[in-house]
Formats: C-alpha cells, sequence, structure tokens
C-alpha cells in the first residue's frame, strides 16, 4: 500500500507530498513542513487511512528540504532515517552552520558577486523552523534495504540536494521520487556545502544529471514525486529534461561570443528581472550552466588575482 498526503507549504513550490507505506512495518516518507497547517494536513491524511501519528513506526526522510523534514517530530514512536547529510541540519549542528555560511560567502565572492550582495549569505540558509528537532535515528546509505518494506533499497540520488534519496522497488517497479523527478517542473540542482569540508563544492547539476541518466537504467514504471501527480513517462520526461538543459546550457556558450564572463555577469543576463530577488536560487541554475560547460570542455575557467572566477570559450 502506497497512500498520498498532500501538505500545504509555504513556499512558492505549492503543496509537497507525503507518502504512507505499509509492509511488515507502517511507514511514512517525507512529513512536510513543521507548519500548524502541515500538521493538521497530515493529521487528517493519516486518519483518512485509518492511522494516526502514534502508529507509524518509522519516517524516511529523503532529503533534509524543509518542505520534506519537518513533522518528524510529531511521530513520537517512530524511527526516523535518511541521509548522514540530514542530521546537521536537525542537530542544528553551529560548526556545519558557521561553515555553511563561509561557503556560500567564498562562492559569492568568487562568483564575482559585487559587495552590496554579500548580505545574501544569511538567505542562503534554509528555514531551520520549518525542519523537525530530532537527529536521525538511523542513517541509510547507498543500496541499504528499508527495514520493515521488503524489496525496497535506498538509492543515493544527489544533485537537487546532498542528502538526496529515492527508494526503490524493482519487483514492483515503482519509485518513491522525493523532488529528482517533478511532473510539471524541472528540480533545481542547489549549489549546497560538501558533507565533508575538505571536498571541493559538488557539481550540483552534474551530479542531478547522472541521478537521472541512473532512473534510465531502472524499468521504472511509476514514480511518486515529493510534489505534484504519479510520474508515468519518466524515460521520455527524463530524456526531454536532459535535451532541455543541454540547449539552455548552449545559449549561456553564446553569451561568451564577446570575451570572458563572471557567473554574476551571466546571472544578470540570464535573469534581468528576478536575479535581486532570487539570488541564491539563480546564481545555482547559473553555476550549473558553467559546471556543464566546462566539463564538455566548451569553455575554460580561470581565476584572477582578486579570486574571482572568469569563464570563456574554449
Amino acid at each position: 500500500m502506497i497512500h498520498k498526503i498532500s501538505i500545504p507549504t509555504p513556499f512558492a513550490v505549492g503543496d509537497v507530498n507525503a507518502f504512507l507505506v505499509k509492509g511488515d512495518a507502517l511507514s511514512l516518507i517525507d512529513a512536510g513542513p513543521k507548519t500548524p497547517e502541515a500538521y493538521e494536513a497530515l493529521k487528517h491524511g493519516l486518519k483518512e487511512a485509518g492511522y494516526a501519528f502514534s502508529d507509524i513506526e518509522q519516517v524516511f526522510l529523503t532529503h533534509h528540504h524543509p518542505d520534506h523534514a519537518g513533522w518528524i517530530d510529531a511521530f513520537d514512536n517512530a524511527t526516523v532515517l535518511g541521509h548522514p547529510y540530514n542530521d546537521l541540519w536537525l542537530k542544528r549542528d553551529e560548526a556545519f552552520f558557521t561553515y555553511h555560511d563561509k561557503f556560500y560567502l567564498d562562492c559569492l565572492i568568487e562568483e564575482g558577486v559585487p559587495d552590496e550582495y554579500l548580505g545574501w549569505v544569511k538567505k542562503m540558509k534554509r528555514s531551520v523552523a520549518l525542519m523537525g528537532d530530532r537527529p536521525l535515528d538511523k542513517i541509510l546509505i547507498e543500496g541499504d534495504a528499508l527495514p520493515g518494506h521488503p524489496g525496497w533499497t535506498a538509492l543515493e540520488t544527489l544533485g537537487h540536494a546532498q542528502s538526496h534519496h529515492v527508494f526503490w522497488n524493482e519487483g514492483t517497479r515503482q519509485l518513491i521520487g522525493g523532488d529528482l523527478v517533478l511532473p510539471k517542473i524541472a528540480s533545481n540542482p542547489l549549489i549546497e556545502p560538501p558533507l565533508n569540508p575538505k571536498d571541493k563544492r559538488p557539481r550540483s547539476l552534474l551530479q542531478y544529471n547522472e541521478s537521472l541518466k541512473r532512473i534510465l537504467t531502472l524499468p521504472v514504471e511509476v514514480i511518486y514525486p515529493g510534489h505534484g501527480d504519479e510520474v508515468r513517462n519518466a524515460h521520455s520526461l527524463i530524456e526531454a529534461r536532459l535535451g532541455k538543459q543541454r540547449e539552455r546550457a548552449m545559449k549561456v556558450l553564446a553569451m561568451m561570443n564577446n570575451g570572458p564572463r563572471t557567473i554574476f555577469e551571466l546571472n544578470k543576463a540570464l535573469f534581468p528581472a528576478v536575479y535581486e530577488k532570487e539570488l541564491g536560487l539563480t546564481l545555482s541554475v547559473t553555476i550549473g550552466h558553467t559546471d556543464y560547460l566546462v566539463d564538455k570542455e566548451l569553455i575554460r575557467e580561470t581565476r584572477d588575482e582578486s579570486g574571482i572566477l572568469h569563464y570563456e570559450k574554449a
């Protein structure tokens, strides 16, 4: 049994989905944001299926973003499982938050973002108040079987988040997909600090593309996504989105016809109407395009004496 519960969010993406899964254990996958409205929607959805908060034995997180990782606090009897990156947020790890802010400040500087926008570092932090306030009870890693759910496996699918898992059942060809494949919109591969501070910045779009290509290797019949209705044409949808992403990258490549550009310059050109209002999101998109073009050896990256990165055609 897979029972969808739609939960309102305060975010532009709209409602988020949680999934009640009945096997040898009764589990919930994702738990909405920590708002009163989301709590009532969860309570109603559980009641519709014949259950209460106290009946849930396990909560699995697809990733740490606040629209998915909020009301884990409501399930006192449940074991909470997910990728280790979730814990950095759920534990409110101050050392991580300090590292997090420095990571984004360093990114903004090397992207050529003017000083007047550096205050955006504070806005880069997820809405911690809308996340759960308890750590994971168990860590899930790539290939782990889901306890209490024979046939279900956790697959690490980074890109949209550095904590992202999907849950795959090869026997039924069902995938509970978090934000990996959404029916109406492409997920944003967000720039996030790596789990290990010694590692380089994750190239989120390249990670995301590899995660999508991994789904192309699976005989998926239906994806239960984090937002919107079920996806039953996953392979054709993924192929189309990979193609559109390449088209957009080629437009960015053409922006370098007249010489080198910084990330901020490209960002202003790509998003003239919204870059100031949505600087964090738009920079993630722009960086994704340049990472893609560098990976394809279509452009080269150089760093000037001020530490600012410049991109030009190869």
